[in-house]
Parts: structure tokens; sequence; C-alpha cells
């Protein structure tokens, strides 16, 4: 699929020799840090313009669901196992009222089958008990929800209701810490060092911007330091490959030239949709 702005794919940032190092302060004020991190986002919006939720979701139900279902998985696991489920039962009401045996045959594939069956389950009929049978739009109520926590509820706040919200994944708590945005473990504390970064206007999207470099250029394991676009502001440059085209070929995703986590991605996305489970 090319950009239905451009009509072309993406290119991977170009890198035709080593970023040097950033001068950063080891005494860094909280003005310069601020300052700092929020150039980053912006270089970041510029890089990726098409920052998405890469889970597939047509209403806030399946986005609450396919979110749980998400845990300890890849979202392209989850977007191969949805269409059965959501076509088995598409409703809080059906899926509270599905047998606990052929729900777990049908999520086998994302892991944890048994205890996220209890948790869609348990979370379908409170919403079909609670709420009406409608996703709540408010943070308190959707913690409330059996498997529901504020990671979780921040991506359906941002993403289907347009509340903002900071999504403090493993590669946005990863990220942050190697940017020394804050040297916080727990996502909670995470998300109140970020929030009071950035204005509330920019919270889903910097999410986004964030979980989508970490999942294509800043790996866990071996970022593409050399092929990173931000490198001149990351105080963490050189924990993985500075060589402009070794660095090159560590680039995931569209940026590397396959296909993203999503099977149906939105009309503006560059990238190649992602094959259905089973798929060659």
């Amino acid at each position: 699929m090319t950009s239905s702005k451009t009509g072309t794919a993406p290119k991977a940032p170009k890198a035709t020799k080593a970023p040097k190092a950033p001068k950063i302060p080891k005494g860094e004020s909280h003005l310069a840090l601020v300052r700092r991190a929020r150039r980053i986002n912006r270089e970041l919006a510029e890089v990726y313009p098409y920052a998405h939720p890469e889970l597939d979701f047509r209403n806030p139900f399946e986005l609450l669901v396919a979110t749980v279902l998400s845990a300890q998985t890849t979202d392209l696991r989850v977007n191969q196992t949805t269409p059965a489920l959501f076509a088995a039962y598409p409703t809080p009401e059906d899926m509270a009222a599905a047998d606990p045996e052929e729900m777990e045959e049908l999520i086998r594939p994302t892991g944890f089958f048994r205890a996220k069956t209890k948790s869609l389950l348990g979370l379908s009929a409170a919403l079909r008990d609670d709420f009406g049978g409608e996703v709540p739009g408010r943070l308190e109520d959707l913690v409330k929800l059996p498997g529901v926590g504020r990671k979780t509820a921040n991506v359906v706040l941002g993403n289907a209701f347009g509340v903002p919200g900071i999504t403090v994944d493993t590669h946005f708590g990863r990220l942050v810490r190697r940017w020394k945005w804050t040297d916080e473990e727990d996502p909670v504390k995470v998300e109140a060092v970020i929030a009071d970064i950035f204005p509330k206007s920019e919270w889903t999207m910097l999410s986004h911007r964030v979980i989508f470099h970490g999942r294509r250029i800043c790996h866990a394991r071996k970022p593409a330091c050399g092929a990173c676009p931000i490198a001149p502001l990351c105080p963490s440059y050189g924990e993985g490959e500075t060589d402009p085209e070794k660095a090159r070929k560590l680039l995931k995703y569209e940026m590397g030239g396959y296909p993203g986590q999503r099977l149906s991605p939105p009309p503006d996305f560059p990238g190649k949709p992602a094959p259905a489970l089973g798929a060659i």
C-alpha cells in the first residue's frame, strides 16, 4: 500500500555517515529537558506523520477487547485473531454469554488464553450489567473492568473517545528512559512525569510516535542508532549499531519495506497490510 498523500512508500531515514554523539549536559535543567523532549516529539511527528494505534478495531468495544488481548503478544497476532472472535461475539452481550472453552480456542494464538478469556467474560458482563452494553468514556469507570488497567484505559480513551491519554507500554517506558526524560520504572509514575512535560493535547499522538519509533528503529536489544533521525538528541546514542548501513538493515516494518501490524490499516498508512492468520 502506498500513501494516499504522496503515492509512495515511506523512505527510511537517510544515513550517509554516523551521527555525532549529542552533547547533553549531565546537569540538564528541567527546562532544558522539556525543550529537548518536545523537540524529539516534533522530529518524530515528521518521521511518523501517519502514526496510529496498531490494533484493528471498528468501535470502542473492539478496541477494548483487542487491547486486553495484546498483553504479552504482538499487535499483529491480535489482529490476526480478532476477526473470528468478533464474528462470533460482536457485542458485549454476545461475549458475556460465550462458552469459555469456545472462546479459549478462538484466542489461543494470543497466549495466556485462559486468563484472557476470564477477563473478557468479566468485562463483557460488566459492560452489559453496569453500562448498558456500552464502553464507558471515563478512566475511573474503565479501570474497574476486569483485566483493564491504566494503559488499556488510556488506549481506549485516546483512540475511541478522543480523550488525551499517555500509553505507557514496554516500548514507551524503554524509550523515555533512554532519552533521560525520566528514570522511573513504574508505569504510573512514568505517565505522571511525561504528562508534566507535554501539553495534554499531545499525549495521545506522542504515545503513538514513541511506540512507532520503538518498534521500528529504537529496538530493545539492538537499536538502529546509525539510522535514527533523532540521534543528535539522544543521550543513549551508541547503545546500538552506529554504522549507517548496518543500522539500516535493522529497520523494521514499513521503514524496512515490510508489512506493519495491522490487517486493515488506515487509508493514509504507507506500508503494506499484514497477512491474515494462516496466510502465506
